[in-house]
């Protein structure tokens, strides 16, 4: 079996970070394993109150990992302070896992930024050379063009998103996938590798207000299929199928918006949705 490991934030109420990754990953076939840099209590109305892990112990969590496990893929998600940010690019650099997926979380759906512009920076200059995909949203790939001295493109369409993915690649040297979840038309998804091929995946929107957690979903199913030995482009492909799953069978639970259902074809397989 195939080991993967999250490091990212948990959410207590099991619709996003390290709780939707595991979900994913066990839907997937792979065994996964958690790091956690955040603790945050929030439900489907919103975040009621984050309170971060110390580097040290985030460090310590991914040590504790790799001495002992093989491990095959890494999703990153929410890392929230530069030490932790700079933790876990230390760790990175000494184990060298196969292939590493970062999901940049970086600002809110809301616009509100997650990150401070020290943070940010490291998380560019520093992390980023050491994973191998980068999943921003359109609000993420604004961020990191702005950082990069590339910003005022306006992504609002698949073509715009091709445009930032290939600033974005070019760049950093690393593959890019700009997800367009967010698009008002019709959503896609635009892949720009690090050897400047393109690939778009378009899909149909989802009529449906719960889709919390579908970026910690699909970076996850991304690193799952990685670790299972599909290439990138394939992974990507599949880990699409992935997330649409799981948005159809997404959970109408909570008074706000609910989450993704990773397990969604199993728990159907097995008569139980």
């Amino acid at each position: 079996m195939k080991k993967v490991l999250t490091i990212a934030g948990s959410d207590s109420s099991g619709g996003a970070g390290i709780q939707t990754d595991l979900k994913t990953f066990a839907a997937m076939g792979v065994y996964g394993m958690s790091a956690i840099t955040a603790i945050t209590a929030q439900n489907t109305l919103g975040v009621k109150r984050v309170e971060r892990v110390s580097a040290s112990m985030v460090k310590d969590q991914i040590r504790a990992v790799f001495e002992d496990i093989e491990v095959d893929a890494v999703k990153i998600g929410m890392l929230s302070e530069i030490d932790i940010i700079e933790a876990v690019r230390d760790c990175m650099d000494i184990y060298r896992p196969p292939f590493v997926v970062l999901d940049p979380v970086m600002v809110s759906t809301s616009g509100f930024d997650l990150l401070n512009s020290q943070a940010k920076r490291a998380l560019l200059e520093g992390l980023i050379p050491l994973v191998d995909l980068i999943t921003p949203n359109l609000a993420e790939a604004a961020c990191i063009l702005n950082l990069i001295g590339r910003g005022g493109l306006l992504i609002d369409s698949c073509e715009s998103m091709e445009e930032a993915g290939r600033l974005i690649s070019g760049h950093t040297g690393k593959n890019v996938l700009v997800k367009g979840g967010h698009l008002l038309d019709r959503p896609c998804d635009v892949l720009v590798t690090a050897d400047a091929r393109v690939y778009r995946y378009d899909h149909q929107r989802i009529e449906t207000k719960n889709t919390h957690g579908t970026g910690c979903t699909l970076s996850s199913a991304i690193a799952a299929n990685v670790a299972k030995g599909y290439g990138l482009e394939e992974s990507v492909y599949r880990a699409k199928d992935f997330i649409s799953m799981a948005i159809e069978n997404s959970l109408d639970i909570g008074r706000g918006c609910g989450p993704t259902n990773p397990m969604g074809e199993i728990y159907r397989s097995l008569g139980m949705a």
